[in-house]
């Protein structure tokens, strides 16, 4: 496969998992609104979501003070921001475009409709109307389009780079979301000191929790009250949680295996190795270490794992 193919394969699954993680995380800080509370705590929840991608600094530079109505026009509908809602589905489906003769006609009408569609709901701003609504609606066509994806694409390795891509970036976010969510909580990671700071754990990690669709899951297995150490080992460790860290390393490290040849050593080495840290750790080694540390190191080889990605298949060769 040409590596160029291979290179808008890549990025048009990126992008679409991308515009579903800040779909999800934008609907549970605005259901999280929706309760009591302060507006230091609102506030530093809109900080929170703003720095789990990286974008406190390019927000302050359009809108200045943090409000829920700028972060909500700054994450959804801004051509500025490259991880809104908006610049993500656009970059999915010009990607899409770019390689339309290697994708099967449902999976390019799945990405075409997507975007009409977006333009169509926030010209007429619906989203602003009904914020849950339109978040469904994001992650539903997200659903959609792997669903087609896998349903209608040949098993080769137009398929595998496209699921690398999903997997790739969902591991990112997932590590970014627990980071920064943990960062958030004001008492420490293993109690709360009082009753109130119990009260607001438990809506913190609740929130955690459905943010990446896990609440259920996490009372299926665990069947108790939800603890900050156990919704760390869900997130981080268990390969039958879909989106764990552990369940996305390993789809990343299937499909290195499928597209890899010599060339790919290296990448599939750093993937492997991570991945077995994974499968072998145990959540007591990794809150005694540091999470903070651990989610940090494990950011830098996920970045250095899509970078070997992009060199060993994604580059064209020097002529």
């Amino acid at each position: 496969m040409l590596s160029r193919t291979a290179d808008h394969l890549f990025w048009m699954s990126r992008y679409t998992e991308r515009a579903e993680n800040t779909a999800r995380m934008l609907d549970v800080n605005y259901q999280t609104s929706l309760l009591p509370q302060s507006a230091a705590v609102a506030k530093l929840g809109l900080q929170g979501l703003l720095s789990i991608s990286e974008l406190l600094p390019a927000y302050q530079r359009l809108y200045g003070d943090i409000t829920p109505e700028h972060v909500m026009q700054f994450m959804v509908g801004s051509q500025e921001n490259p991880s809104s809602i908006v610049s993500c589905l656009k970059a999915a489906r010009e990607n899409a475009r770019a390689v339309r003769g290697t994708l099967t006609t449902e999976v390019w009408e799945t990405q075409n409709q997507t975007w009409l569609e977006v333009q169509r709901l926030i010209s007429t701003k619906d989203y602003e109307r009904d914020p849950s609504q339109f978040f469904e609606w994001v992650k539903f066509r997200s659903h959609l389009s792997r669903g087609v994806t896998v349903g209608t694409m040949l098993m080769d390795e137009a398929l595998h780079f496209m699921r690398m891509g999903t997997f790739l970036e969902r591991a990112d976010n997932t590590a970014r979301l627990l980071d920064v969510k943990y960062h958030a909580v004001e008492s420490d990671f293993f109690g709360a000191a009082n009753e109130k700071d119990h009260e607001y754990d438990f809506y913190h990690w609740s929130a955690i929790l459905r943010s990446v669709s896990g609440f259920e899951v996490y009372r299926k297995v665990y069947r108790d009250v939800i603890k900050p150490e156990r919704v760390a080992e869900l997130l981080i460790l268990r390969p039958d949680m879909p989106r764990s860290l552990h369940a996305s390393l390993k789809e990343v490290a299937a499909n290195l295996n499928l597209v890899g040849d010599g060339r790919a050593s290296e990448t599939q080495r750093h993937a492997g190795k991570l991945l077995s840290e994974l499968r072998y750790g145990s959540i007591e080694e990794i809150v005694a270490t540091g999470l903070h540390a651990f989610l940090t190191q494990f950011l830098d080889r996920v970045s250095h794992i899509g970078a070997h990605v992009g060199r060993e298949f994604l580059m064209s060769a020097p002529a």
